[in-house]
């Protein structure tokens, strides 16, 4: 990846709200074709971020450069060579479809003459045809967001940004709309999208991991799950309740989860989950009816860097005396 061209270059990019820090020190390199992810929880730093790349919101310190241009001097040119798509993007909703992205075409600045041709196409790329004269207010959430993201495409944009774009869309709506996500990749544009979905940074080709303003982590999925060491088994237990309190005394458990009666468990520094419970469950007298190895996933990964930033804290705060 390190020989495509950057298309989004930060350097310890941070954001302070008076005494809020809502990003800290984020240095991230996004390159051309990619569908780069930004994941993290509800209150990380995710959309701030994005409205700092994408010039709305001056960075505190730091710098940046979107499609060639500094994010804190060339934010006007920056606006007019991207697409942006928030979470709560506002459609005319007593104008048809097509009189919307008509309109959208309009603000950002499409020549008269190619306007209706850029709009069929808009039209063509994300399933609306059949839609192109339904009220935009009668329809669904997850036709909603496809009239979204048709409308922050109509320019032609290199670069895209998506502001949890799936947010309260249904399942399959969600799976359609990543469909169209990865036609647009592969017709070379480039994504950057938030979310706090972990099944959805799956998809990407790479990803940030941001927790309290602070990027944790960058790589492709495989590489950020590598990159903890950890392992995970199911495990089908009578008493699951006993059965969990027993495994998060022995400090190779991560983290254990609840499926159904099913328990999901997590062990750190490579060890061996199915040994673990084995073992714990003889030194208990537990009897398990299946213990069988799981595919550890970024959920996992995402929730073991949450909780050795905390460990991280709770250290620093006690050599500090203080508080974490």
């Amino acid at each position: 990846m390190s020989d495509r061209e950057p298309i989004i270059v930060t350097d310890r990019l941070s954001r302070r709200f008076g005494s809020l820090v809502a990003v800290k020190d984020v240095s991230l390199t996004v390159y051309r074709g990619e569908i780069f992810g930004v994941l993290g929880p509800n209150g990380a730093g995710k959309s701030t971020t994005i409205r700092m790349l994408c010039g709305i919101l001056d960075p505190s310190s730091g710098s940046g450069r979107v499609v060639g241009y500094d994010i804190a001097t060339d934010a006007e040119r920056i606006k007019s060579r991207i697409g942006y798509m928030t979470q709560r993007f506002s459609l005319y909703e007593d104008l048809t479809v097509y009189e919307n992205l008509r309109f959208y075409a309009g603000l950002y600045g499409v020549p008269v003459s190619a306007r209706r041709a850029r709009v069929d196409r808009a039209l063509d790329q994300a399933g609306l045809g059949g839609r192109r004269d339904q009220l935009a207010g009668t329809l669904s959430g997850g036709w909603k967001q496809r009239v979204a993201i048709a409308s922050a495409t109509l320019h032609d944009p290199p670069l895209l940004f998506l502001d949890e774009p799936t947010a309260g869309v249904d399942p399959v709506s969600r799976r359609e709309f990543w469909d169209l996500i990865h036609r647009l990749a592969g017709e070379g544009t480039t994504i950057l999208l938030t979310t706090h979905y972990m099944d959805e940074a799956e998809r990407c080709n790479r990803l940030a991991f941001i927790f309290g303003g602070t990027v944790l982590d960058v790589g492709t999925p495989t590489q950020v799950i590598e990159r903890r060491h950890l392992r995970a088994a199911e495990v089908d237990v009578d008493q699951p309740d006993g059965a969990e309190a027993a495994l998060r005394a022995d400090p190779r458990v991560a983290e254990i989860s609840h499926f159904g009666g099913m328990l999901r468990v997590t062990t750190r520094g490579d060890a061996d989950p199915m040994t673990v419970v084995r073992e714990v469950f003889a030194a208990r007298g537990i009897a398990a009816r299946d213990v069988h190895e799981a595919r550890v996933s970024v959920e996992d990964a995402f929730v073991e860097m949450v909780r050795e930033d905390e460990r991280g804290r709770a250290r620093r705060a006690a050599a500090a005396g203080g508080p974490s």
